[in-house]
């Protein structure tokens, strides 16, 4: 098996995805959207339940390989990363999906999560970010902006947000991708995070109805969405609010604007076409500022390369060329020697 060999595809339809389990989020939820939208998109991917794993850690999020009739591991906080490794590694045709949160996967899972990036282990990585440790009734997370209030910082969080998709960058990953809960292109992002040879780092912002509601409605909501949302498309000029604003690249400060679109004519205003393989404009995008630029959604960077357990397993097979499995003889190299006698010698 290497990364060119393809899985082959099943027939299912989104119930034999379901399980019997009671699927418990708060009412309203963005969670459940989002499981929908995973239930909705595996069948259309060919998927095989029985080749198919959920992994998660702890939080909101994890619950998730219960409600997904495949494989699932509900695992330690943080620490899903590296079990998702094991398993990839030791069966590298399963279809491997880790679920993870902002607290998660950022915060006691930072540092696993850097280093199944970094590796480019095949799996497909979605980070719900709702900016607010929900499970736990409402702390302040790794993405909660400044001023926050929460149990623990009732007087406003003074900690910088951390950004998840530049994390990722920052990290070596080859794809990064932004979608929310309930849009309706997220699940043409899962399709693209799963045709992605490599780790694929998908951010869904998710509504906490509880303790962070419609934190991300200023560019969620559907008033807001023309001028709020900037998706992105290969071979696309990044243009939104219905064609009349797009995204240009100031040469002078080597920096992202926005620019006027006059009667269609892009070109004109030098609004760019975005490359999914251009690393550098996608750290731009994913560090551009809310408020004078829209939240940059879709498909950010895409640019495979080799992957981790591939390249395990192709310096195993080498390894081993010419050589024949035996215990004893390994055993016995080395510095050895052989105790003689019987227990009724004397010593």
């Amino acid at each position: 098996m290497n990364d060119m060999t393809p899985i082959a595809k099943v027939q299912t339809t989104m119930k034999d995805w379901e399980t019997d389990q009671e699927v418990r989020w708060c009412p309203g939820c963005g969670d459940y959207a989002i499981l929908k939208a995973v239930q909705r998109t595996l069948p259309e991917l060919g998927a095989d339940p029985a080749k198919t794993v959920f992994v998660s850690g702890i939080g909101c999020s994890s619950r998730f390989p219960y409600y997904v009739e495949s494989y699932g591991f509900h695992t330690i906080h943080g620490r899903a990363p590296a079990f998702a490794t094991g398993i990839k590694l030791a069966n590298p045709e399963l279809d491997v999906w880790l679920v993870t949160g902002d607290g998660d996967g950022m915060s006691i899972g930072g540092n696993h999560t850097m280093h199944i990036i970094r590796r480019n282990v095949n799996v497909q990585i979605l980070l719900f970010n709702n900016e607010i440790y929900g499970l736990t009734k409402g702390q302040y997370s790794p993405t909660s902006r400044l001023g926050t209030n929460s149990p623990t910082s009732p007087l406003g969080s003074v900690d910088r947000p951390a950004s998840p998709c530049a994390f990722a960058l920052g990290s070596g990953a080859r794809f990064i991708a932004r979608a929310y809960d309930v849009s309706k292109e997220l699940s043409g992002v899962l399709k693209a995070a799963h045709a992605h040879k490599g780790a694929s780092f998908v951010e869904i912002f998710q509504n906490c109805i509880v303790y962070n509601k419609d934190v991300f409605a200023e560019f969620t909501e559907k008033a807001n969405a023309n001028t709020g949302q900037l998706w992105l498309q290969d071979g696309q000029p990044m243009l939104f609010n219905k064609g009349t604003q797009g995204i240009t690249l100031d040469l002078e400060t080597l920096s992202l604007k926005v620019v006027e679109v006059i009667d269609g004519d892009w070109k004109a205003a030098g609004v760019i076409v975005h490359n999914v393989k251009n690393r550098a404009i996608a750290h731009m995008l994913v560090e551009m500022p809310f408020g004078p630029f829209p939240m940059a959604l879709g498909v950010i960077y895409d640019d495979p390369r080799p992957t981790y357990e591939t390249t395990v397993l192709e310096q195993d097979a080498k390894a081993r060329e010419g050589k024949s499995a035996n215990l004893a003889a390994l055993l016995a190299k080395g510095q050895t020697w052989t105790v003689s006698g019987t227990a009724a010698d004397p010593i």
